[in-house]
């Protein structure tokens, strides 16, 4: 069956679920609010207009209207209110910055550079810093409000922990996984990496998960020196953050830290696969790409290290373990 050019490029949509989660709809009718006037006026929004976005949803499969100008929830319509929905569409938090970046897109396909600063005045990690409301909302997408609670099982062979006695999660924003890690593993000692702003929030992740004891915060850009000679050095989702001239430098970095006797590992970004998926995403926000194994493979050995296996992890991850090149 032929695709449908139009039904592909209906970008009325998209943008109808950004609007409703950014007013709180769902919200407002789940808290009783479901005729078109009292809902308009919870949401801030003319009631008019706000009936019509509902109404185009409804025909989507999105709300119900089960009398004339008064709405109701279904099973879709409440999966709006959940974290990864709320964080991702809501214009007024990260959501809209990445909805807006996407008009960048030409200019990215035409020079394979970001242009997220024509939008926003600035680059992305730079708009985070100036905007913390935008960041705080980017941490939580990628952390446990996003995704969910992190997968400790970060080693392709889960025995290797037993000569393990410390980690460094660099990049690894307010602690999540690096705290799952620790929490499961009471012989090891962490050291969380990534900038001040961020670190700041991570002591009541990991107060929460009892380990606070057992990990130091370093608030630094990670493409400054990191700290050395420890045993382990994991990214999870941050090389693919970045182009290969930046990834590069990253992955130098870590070689250097770990030197002979270290071990860093790759959650995310690599792909056992003939073909890295698209991520269109991160081209338009930051430039960004995920790679094959193979060009993962060439861009590490030009930074001094080694791919010394790789493979699913107990729980099924990809991962990719690397030691410094001798």
């Amino acid at each position: 069956m032929a695709a449908d050019l139009f039904a592909l490029s209906d970008l009325c949509t998209p943008w109808c679920l950004h609007v409703v989660v950014t007013l709180r709809v769902a919200e407002h009718i789940a808290a009783g609010k479901n005729r078109i006037a009292e809902l308009g006026a919870a949401a801030g929004a003319d009631p008019g207009s706000l009936m019509r976005v509902i109404r185009h949803l409804i025909g989507k499969g999105i709300f119900e209207e089960p009398a004339a100008g008064e709405f109701a929830l279904n099973d879709t319509a409440r999966g709006l209110m959940e974290g990864p929905a709320r964080l991702g569409f809501d214009l007024e938090g990260i959501g809209g910055r990445m909805a807006y970046t996407w008009s960048t897109l030409l200019h990215a396909v035409r020079t394979g550079r970001p242009a997220f600063d024509e939008v926003f005045g600035r680059p992305f990690w730079e708009d985070l810093d100036a905007n913390p409301q935008i960041a705080e909302s980017f941490d939580a997408l990628m952390g446990v409000v996003g995704h969910g609670t992190p997968d400790p099982e970060v080693l392709l062979d889960p025995a290797d922990w037993a000569g393990v006695r410390t980690v460094v999660d660099i990049g690894g924003g307010t602690g999540a996984l690096l705290a799952e890690v620790l929490r499961k593993r009471p012989h090891l000692r962490g050291t969380l990496v990534d900038l001040p702003r961020v670190v700041r929030r991570s002591a009541e992740v990991f107060e929460a998960a009892g380990v606070a004891d057992r990990v130091e915060a370093v608030g630094q850009s990670f493409f400054d020196a990191l700290p050395s000679g420890k045993d382990i050095y994991m990214m999870k989702n941050v090389l693919g953050d970045w182009p290969d001239a930046e990834a590069k430098i990253l992955l130098h970095r870590c070689a250097e830290a770990a030197g002979p006797n270290g071990r860093v590992v790759m959650l995310g970004g690599v792909t056992p696969e003939e073909k890295a998926s698209p991520e269109l995403l991160m081209l338009v926000l930051v430039g960004g790409k995920n790679r094959t194994l193979a060009e993962f493979r060439e861009l590490a050995a030009s930074a001094g290290l080694e791919v010394r296996g790789s493979g699913r992890s107990p729980s099924g991850r990809f991962v990719v373990e690397l030691n410094a090149n001798n």
